[in-house]
């Protein structure tokens, strides 16, 4: 997940004083919120991953859809496991490959640690044009890139990163150590020019950068950088006052869940703490805040002593939808530009539908749960990434797929952290929705 412990407990300490003040916007468990929402279930569910030495310190983060268009069935499902590499899946949910992060590349140096994951279709390569796999390896500040061939032996996933791709932020590898580097991920092919992208934040900093996916020999992937864009850390309230979140000494509020429109380059962004920000994909023009959290504008104090920020009284400029963090934005993408933007309300374990349409001004449409479909099939809770494909994906999901990472799955093992990976019939979201 994107939040450090430290965070998710300062959060925590936050909103429960907030409820002892009679202050909060929002009942604190958040589970009263979500409890008027329609629920839906999930068909399926991945084989949970274990953050811990004997898992291979694997944690679910974020997925990815890709539809086998000339065999629908055999679609996949690829994820990022973090420090324990890349996952996929059938639609079945059955583990088919598992691919590891790339070592450390010395003594006292970090490991590779897969954040997020998206797509690129048709990318012109030396050897002809190749669906991709794209990641965010936070432990060593690159993209990695994978081509995805389904009936390759050995799996459908082969490492094309070129050797020679640089740090996406950093400068050198004592900088990479500092662990500020890539984190959230969301690609993009402008139609007007045919080239690909990728928009990649950096962890604990508000920045963004625009990244022109480029062909290697021998079909390897690399990248430059084109721009990047500083999202604001601070806010100027309607009292005249400014606010930040509140966070650990140093860290600013950083973005991760990112999905671009592929119809007009619209690029969608949730930071953490802050909301949701629309802008264009080539990080030019000026970004608008279309919503934000609850705990917006809400005064913190950090105390080192505990680790946990001391809340102030809340002025009351928050939004009414979204409980930070707010992470796995994704977009439904159906004819004419209808659909929805959905995003991850993690602190209520909630999902919110956007309209997609601009010219909407991406107005709220409803929101939903993902519960248990039995006591062995649990539903989401603090979900970190989503992934939405509204296109048939054979018999077993013939109105599209969505999948939702879960960070407690339930039973689980014991007092081992377990994460894994839900997959809902996005027929029934839908319906969920329009209801």
């Amino acid at each position: 997940m994107a939040t450090s412990p430290s965070a998710r407990t300062a959060r925590l300490a936050l909103a429960t004083a907030l409820t002892a003040l009679g202050l909060a916007a929002v009942p604190f468990p958040a589970g009263a919120v979500s409890a008027g929402l329609p629920a839906v279930t999930p068909r399926a569910e991945t084989a949970a991953l274990h953050d811990d030495a004997a898992g291979g310190d694997a944690d679910a983060d974020d997925p990815a859809i890709w539809r086998n268009a000339a065999d629908p069935d055999r679609s996949l499902v690829i994820a990022t496991a973090k420090q324990g590499g890349l996952r996929v899946y059938d639609l079945d949910a059955r583990q088919v490959q598992s691919l590891p992060a790339p070592a450390a590349p010395g003594a006292g140096h970090a490991p590779g640690r897969f954040n997020n994951v998206d797509l690129v279709h048709g990318l012109r390569l030396s050897g002809g044009r190749a669906d991709l796999a794209v990641t965010s390896d936070r432990g060593n500040d690159r993209l990695r890139f994978y081509r995805i061939d389904r009936d390759r032996a050995g799996g459908p996933l082969t490492d094309v990163t070129d050797p020679a791709a640089p740090p996406v932020f950093s400068t050198s590898q004592e900088e990479i150590d500092q662990q500020r580097t890539a984190y959230g991920l969301a690609t993009w092919t402008d139609k007007a020019s045919g080239r690909s992208y990728a928009l990649v934040s950096r962890r604990e900093r508000t920045t963004v950068a625009l990244l022109e996916l480029t062909p290697g020999a021998g079909g390897t992937v690399g990248y430059r950088k084109v721009r990047t864009l500083d999202l604001p850390a601070a806010f100027r309230l309607p009292n005249g006052t400014s606010w930040s979140p509140c966070a650990e000494p140093g860290e600013l509020p950083q973005v991760e869940g990112m999905v671009v429109d592929p119809d007009n380059g619209t690029l969608y962004a949730g930071q953490e703490d802050v909301g949701i920000w629309r802008l264009r994909a080539d990080l030019t023009g000026k970004p608008e805040l279309i919503d934000k959290v609850r705990e917006y504008g809400v005064p913190g104090t950090y105390d080192e002593a505990t680790e946990e920020c001391v809340a102030g009284a809340d002025p009351g400029y928050g939004g009414k939808r979204l409980t930070a963090d707010v992470e796995g934005l994704t977009l439904v993408t159906e004819p004419k530009g209808d659909g929805y933007l959905l995003a991850s309300s993690q602190g209520d374990n909630t999902f919110v539908a956007y309209d997609r349409e601009i010219s909407d001004d991406n107005e709220y449409e409803g929101g939903f749960r993902v519960t248990a479909a039995s006591a062995a099939l649990d539903g989401s809770e603090e979900c970190d990434g989503a992934a939405a494909l509204a296109e048939p994906l054979g018999r077993r999901y013939p109105k599209g797929l969505l999948v939702v990472q879960d960070g407690h799955d339930a039973p689980g093992d014991g007092e081992r952290p377990s994460t894994n990976f839900k997959f809902v019939d996005l027929g029934d979201v839908l319906k969920a929705v329009d209801d």
